[in-house]
């Protein structure tokens, strides 16, 4: 628990899609990003796994662009659209990608709605790569590294729609800040950073993921173990950033 108090002015506020963005100054402010189904929480355990960095990108054309700069045998394509894979790409979920050859190599990476929203989130002060599965030490480094500053946890969304993964993701950021920054003024937290929270307190976070849309799409298409692997919380020590247009580990 943080004793001192009155160090903390954060004022945490949760959008819930990445089209959220356009309409938020992100100068000053860090932004969380999250799509847990799966685009942030495949970044997190491609680092973990021992990818030397990932390169979120715009679509697929801008994959096979900046793979033109790197050696083929030290980069790995992967990504999907609208939940398909993209043609000769990788698999973009994590515990598939995670079986390739992932170690020192750079993943250059596209997804319909993760990778986008990291790439609009770029003019914010620092944007971290979040997800349930690395929240505490993403928190712990927040709160130690950029004490005064705005938090932003930016949900990707779907096709414009908030989904429920990335509320409940949200909603999980939300209460370890909670829990960790003590006894601040009740207008520190936003309405909606309150709302996140109450959905993560509704249920189990596996329930949570299996009841969404796309969870649910997972689980018809044989995926279930990345849905369940995705609703782990906080099983990883990884914290993601965004270094110019790469993603490293801090």
């Amino acid at each position: 628990m943080i004793q001192d108090v009155n160090h903390f002015k954060h004022k945490v506020h949760v959008l819930f899609k990445r089209e959220d963005l356009d309409h938020e100054r992100l100068e000053g402010k860090v932004a969380i990003v999250l799509d847990v189904l799966f685009a942030t929480t495949t970044i997190i355990h491609a680092l973990h796994s021992g990818a030397k960095e990932v390169v979120p990108t715009l679509n697929e054309g801008a994959v096979r662009e900046v793979a033109k700069s790197y050696d083929e045998n030290t980069c790995l394509l992967a990504g999907e659209l609208y939940g398909e894979t993209l043609p000769g790409f990788l698999h973009p979920a994590p515990l598939r990608l995670a079986k390739e050859r992932l170690r020192d190599k750079a993943l250059i990476y596209s997804t319909t709605n993760g990778t986008v929203a990291l790439r609009q989130a770029a003019s914010a002060d620092e944007v971290l790569v979040g997800a349930l599965i690395n929240a505490e030490a993403l928190v712990d480094h927040v709160l130690s590294s950029c004490a005064g500053k705005t938090i932003l946890v930016v949900c990707s969304g779907s096709m414009g729609n908030p989904n429920l993964e990335d509320a409940f993701g949200a909603g999980y950021f939300v209460d370890l800040l909670k829990a960790r920054m003590g006894n601040v003024g009740p207008d520190v937290f936003s309405d909606s950073a309150e709302a996140a929270r109450l959905i993560f307190k509704s249920e189990p976070s596996a329930e949570s993921l299996l009841r969404s849309r796309v969870g649910r799409l997972m689980v018809e298409r044989g995926m279930e173990d990345e849905v369940r692997f995705a609703a782990n919380l906080s099983t990883h020590k990884t914290v993601p950033k965004v270094f110019g247009e790469v993603v490293k580990l801090v």
